[in-house]
């Protein structure tokens, strides 16, 4: 079992003027020679009465698509383009899986989508969010359009089986080549787990009505039918899951949200729900960003895992995750960092030949450093600041300046500030990192860690570090045309956040450890500017994230340690997919790894796990 990536090998078909792929691995067409897009209509959309289906849709009602083959990406696009005919004017939402072993390189689906001009504007957002090609979910997001979509990469006997269950699957697209072409799609392992993603009402349908495939969906109870095919081809398939009684669909409905704590576990949080229409009280007892999330710039600078590993690597994903994710907002910026090799150089260094060009290469030396390091070109800095702004001016989210006492655990949780209601609410959230635990009782404990950011004037220095970071330990990059900031110190067990020249000296140290000549043309340490703040960790280094034990819609996200930029657009993701019941973009053994219950579930003879109450 592999779990590296191999995109697909193409060849290319001239018929009536349209270019046709040809996979070299299954020897078949991507699409029909007739009319492609034509037959995904047919078979796929009308198979499914998915016109129907989607126009009924009534507020805040959530419908699942999944798909075995993304290909060319024709039947997503088709999908899109009736759900922008169909849908309601209100908040439902439609969202689409696909999984796919040999994904298309961004070239190839860009020449292959050439065919159809009609889906050119659809087919442009999806190339810009179009993912790497490495192994795992990758959530594709398009809000104004209330459309996403969760790509996963991968075999599809290793995919289907992790995909959590948090919610049915409405209707499948069972596409992918051929079964004489590609029979390991069609075996019993990948059906039934289509089958445990279902529920009653799911339907089926599909261009094959192999022997294979019907015998495997009757054998789980799916009732089959077998309609015209589209053209020449004389049957389909369709399938349903039958119901067996009369069973009342829960009403979907907008829902009151209370975040405690406005840091960027709080603030992704809160936007996660509103753009899916929800209404959110962000409460705050100081200013937003006051803490370990306030500093002048974020980077988001992943430690990547071997490649093997990378489709249930926290990092990795979350990475790639917080790349799409802030793109679309102004603080966004994109750079490279060169993550400098000091301990196992060639362990680092080697991983540069399991990813992607155009991710990382290698460097043995620069105008900064005469020591080799890892090139990673997809990075970024966050203005965490512009972030926050931009962030509160969604019409969704209110921030109330209040210091949440109590939260208490009723039919619907109530929100005290010492002795005043301030609401009540359908979740609430706390995102509140060491402070936390004064809120909930048993709160797993989370470690201070002190830290502290120092910056200067280096607009004289003869090197300015332009569009790129460095990192080796601490971390240095240009803050601005004129300022050079330099990171960070890590005490742990430390609360005490005042800035200490002490601190300054080491950020210095770090620096001059990997670039003594840079280090040594900067000015003194005593006119240096910096920040200090406490970060929170969990005991096992994980994010603790979900429903808190015994508390009646109660949740956490909290103890993203130094990484919360890049682990909470993620992580707010997971924890929406648990509380609305909608899909969930990560594999369930990494899912049940950041679950906060994980440490009720260890001996509870170990204290040292909680807080006291």
């Amino acid at each position: 079992m592999s779990y590296s990536i191999v995109t697909a090998d193409l060849d290319w078909q001239l018929v009536d003027g349209i270019e046709v792929p040809v996979s070299k691995q299954f020897g078949d067409v991507y699409f029909s020679k007739d009319n492609g897009l034509l037959e995904t209509r047919h078979v796929f959309l009308n198979g499914n009465d998915l016109s129907q289906r989607l126009a009924q849709l009534q507020a805040y009602d959530y419908f699942c698509v999944g798909e075995t083959g993304f290909g060319t990406g024709l039947n997503i696009l088709a999908l899109w383009q009736l759900w922008q005919q169909v849908r309601p004017s209100n908040n439902s939402h439609l969202h689409a899986i696909s999984v796919e072993k040999f994904p298309l390189t961004k070239n190839d689906l860009e020449r292959a989508l050439k065919a159809w001009p009609e889906l050119a504007p659809l087919a442009e957002q999806l190339i810009a969010q179009y993912p790497l090609p490495i192994a795992g979910c990758h959530r594709l997001n398009f809000p104004n359009e209330r459309f996403s979509l969760d790509l996963w990469l991968g075999d599809a006997h290793d995919v289907f089986p992790v995909i959590p269950k948090t919610h049915q699957v409405h209707a499948w697209f069972l596409d992918g080549f051929a079964p004489s072409c590609n029979p390991d799609m069609w075996e019993d392992k990948v059906l039934s787990n289509l089958v445990r993603l279902s529920d009653v009402g799911t339907t089926f349908a599909s261009f094959s009505v192999a022997g294979v495939l019907k015998r495997g969906l009757k054998q789980h109870g799916i009732e089959i039918s077998r309609p015209r095919g589209f053209k020449h081809k004389r049957e389909m398939l369709k399938g349903i899951w039958p119901a067996t009684e009369d069973i009342e669909k829960p009403l979907a409905t907008s829902r009151r949200i209370a975040v405690v704590g406005a840091g960027i576990a709080g603030l992704s949080t809160a936007w996660a729900f509103a753009q899916r229409g929800h209404a959110v009280t962000i409460f705050e007892a100081n200013t937003a960003l006051s803490g370990a999330s306030g500093n002048p710039l974020a980077l988001l600078n992943p430690k990547l895992c071997p490649i093997e590993q990378a489709h249930e690597h926290l990092m990795t994903l979350a990475w790639q995750h917080a790349m799409r994710h802030y793109a679309k907002f102004k603080a966004y910026r994109p750079i490279a960092v060169h993550q400098i090799a000091l301990k196992n150089p060639e362990q680092l260094l080697d991983l540069a030949q399991e990813y992607p060009e155009q991710v990382l290469s290698t460097q043995t030396q620069d105008r900064f450093t005469d020591l080799a390091s890892l090139s990673l070109h997809q990075a970024a800095a966050i203005t965490p600041h512009l972030l926050c702004d931009e962030i509160l001016a969604h019409p969704q989210i209110n921030l109330q300046h209040a210091h949440i006492t109590q939260i208490k655990n009723d039919a619907r949780p109530i929100v005290y500030a010492n002795q005043a209601c301030l609401g009540e609410f359908d979740h609430v959230i706390v995102c509140s990192a060491l402070k936390s635990a004064a809120l909930i009782d048993n709160y797993p404990v989370l470690k201070p860690i002190r830290g502290q950011v120092s910056w200067l004037n280096n607009a004289e220095h003869s090197l300015a570090l332009d569009q790129a970071a460095y990192s080796y330990g601490g971390y240095c990059m240009q803050l601005d045309a004129q300022q050079l900031i330099l990171g960070a110190s890590f005490y742990p067990q430390r609360e005490d956040s005042e800035v200490l020249a002490e601190d300054h000296v080491h950020n210095l140290n770090l620096l001059k450890s990997v670039a003594p000549t840079y280090a040594e043309g900067l000015i003194g340490v005593e006119h240096w500017q910096g920040r200090a703040s406490v970060r929170a960790q969990s005991l096992d280094y994980f994010p603790l994230l979900g429903k808190i034990q015994d508390q009646q819609q109660i949740y956490t996200l909290a103890g993203l340690g130094s990484k919360g930029f890049l682990f909470a657009p993620l992580c707010s993701e997971i924890l929406v997919a648990e509380i609305l019941k909608q899909a969930c973009p990560v594999p369930e053994t990494l899912r049940q790894k950041l679950q906060v219950t994980r440490f009720y579930k260890k001996v509870k003879a170990k204290k040292p796990y909680f807080k006291p109450a």
